[in-house]
């Protein structure tokens, strides 16, 4: 209640044009603060508040915009001012900015640059797409194994402050190789003239530059470090991936997983930044698909069309047990790709699932089964037989499902295809198919039609 106040307060001083006494209010603010308020202003207002704000305020609150804000700033700015926020910016950030611009942009903030600055962009920018590299920062702070605890404190005075991060120092030996790491604070309680080499830690854990992403989220959940350094295939330091990287990571690979699971083509755009053809278009592949695949389930009813026929209360199940049977399959299949994606499944561990769900989609079965077989005597008032067709078929549906379920994401793990992909949409088709195969085989078998 009390941050929705302020930023009533502050709307009125920027609609009153009292931009001294906004300046003063807003420098108060953090700087993810400040740029969802900015997020929430018209874009001429919104440049008028970034206009407002101290160079070095301006460049950490830019870094917080969505990429279209951030682009329509950019544009509006002169190459000078630019050029300043540019320059101010972490490299990393620096980096995913210029691969979301149009390359005429591009070539204008690199023009306009300082040459440090637009070396160490280009070097973030020939890693793959969602590699470590590309993820990476280069604002770090190293040390030589062989100086002084007072002369690395130096160090870190002198470059600290352009650092993403100085909790953490990388000792380096001539060739640049990482020998190992220190803390700051092992540093402020050692005395002055100990060598960092020995006091350092030794056990370095690394991430080489052409890690997936997804594979450094784990190393760091692993671990629990809140940075991590990058390492090129001769194990010379490059740079330093931190924890605020690996948040954004997990959030955009958690949105992937879902829309895969969801049959949906992933987007890198928020929804409501991207247009209805657009959503379109993602959405309509799969749906074709799936809709082409669910023709297995119309021609098996048409195949029994006879059978439904002379025993016409049967077609009033079929929704109930393919319904039933899609949601048993989908929890076991989302159950198993969250297993596959934090690395607790792997694919010799396939028996050991499947004898698992197996006993589960018993346990389930009979207890739906049961359930079912009361309310179809009950309230229903169906025969005795068409009952127990029912019950039945509700078992084998639930187990096929499970089983149908857990093996697709592991199969296609093993395949090397995304396990989201092989979710509720192929599960749901599947198992419709079997769920019908298998009410009409045992209604043949019970009622003989």
């Amino acid at each position: 209640m009390e941050e929705l106040e302020e930023k009533i307060v502050l709307k009125d001083l920027l609609e009153t044009k009292q931009y001294t006494k906004l300046r003063q209010c807003v420098t108060d603010w953090n700087v993810a603060d400040i740029a969802s308020f900015m997020e929430e202003l018209e874009p001429e207002e919104m440049f008028k508040v970034f206009r407002i704000l101290p160079k070095d305020l301006a460049a950490d609150v830019f870094s917080y915009l969505e990429v279209d804000n951030q682009q329509s700033i950019i544009v509006s700015l002169s190459d000078k001012e630019a050029a300043g926020i540019i320059n101010n910016l972490m490299a990393d950030d620096a980096a995913d900015l210029m691969e979301e611009m149009p390359a005429s942009v591009v070539k204008r903030l690199l023009t306009n640059a300082s040459p440090e600055v637009r070396r160490d962009i280009n070097h973030l920018l020939r890693y793959p797409e969602d590699s470590a590299g590309s993820l990476m920062t280069v604002e770090y702070v190293d040390l030589k194994e062989n100086l002084t605890v007072e002369q690395a404190i130096a160090r870190i005075r002198k470059v600290g402050l352009d650092s993403e991060t100085i909790n953490i120092c990388y000792v380096l030996d001539p060739q640049r190789k990482l020998v190992g790491t220190v803390a700051l604070r092992y540093l402020l309680l050692s005395e002055g003239d100990e060598i960092i080499g020995d006091i350092m830690h030794e056990n370095v854990i690394a991430i080489n530059t052409m890690m997936d992403q997804e594979e450094v989220a784990k190393q760091f959940k692993k671990y629990d470090f809140i940075s991590m350094p990058v390492v090129d295939n001769e194990n010379r330091l490059v740079g330093i991936i931190t924890v605020d990287d690996i948040v954004d990571i997990m959030e955009e690979e958690t949105t992937e997983d879902m829309e895969k699971m969801a049959a949906i083509v992933p987007s890198d755009k928020v929804y409501m930044k991207t247009t209805v053809w657009e959503t379109f278009k993602k959405r309509i592949p799969w749906l074709l698909l799936l809709m082409v695949s669910a023709t297995f389930t119309s021609a098996i009813l048409t195949s029994f069309e006879d059978a439904l026929g002379v025993c016409t209360v049967l077609v009033a199940f079929i929704p109930m047990l393919m319904d039933t049977g899609g949601n048993a399959g989908g929890q076991a299949s989302v159950t198993i790709i969250r297993g596959l994606s934090l690395g607790e499944i792997t694919y010799s561990d396939v028996f050991k699932v499947l004898w698992k769900e197996i006993r589960v989609s018993l346990i389930c079965g009979v207890t739906l089964a049961i359930a079912n077989f009361a309310k179809l005597m009950l309230f229903d008032r169906v025969g005795l037989m068409v009952a127990l067709v029912v019950c039945l078929t509700l078992v084998l549906a639930v187990l096929m499902a499970m089983v149908v379920g857990c093996m697709l994401p592991i199969g296609a793990k093993r395949l090397g295809f995304d396990p989201a992909v092989m979710a509720s949409p192929f599960i749901t088709t599947i198992v419709d198919a079997l769920s019908l195969l298998a009410y009409f085989r045992v209604a043949s078998l019970l009622l003989h039609i």
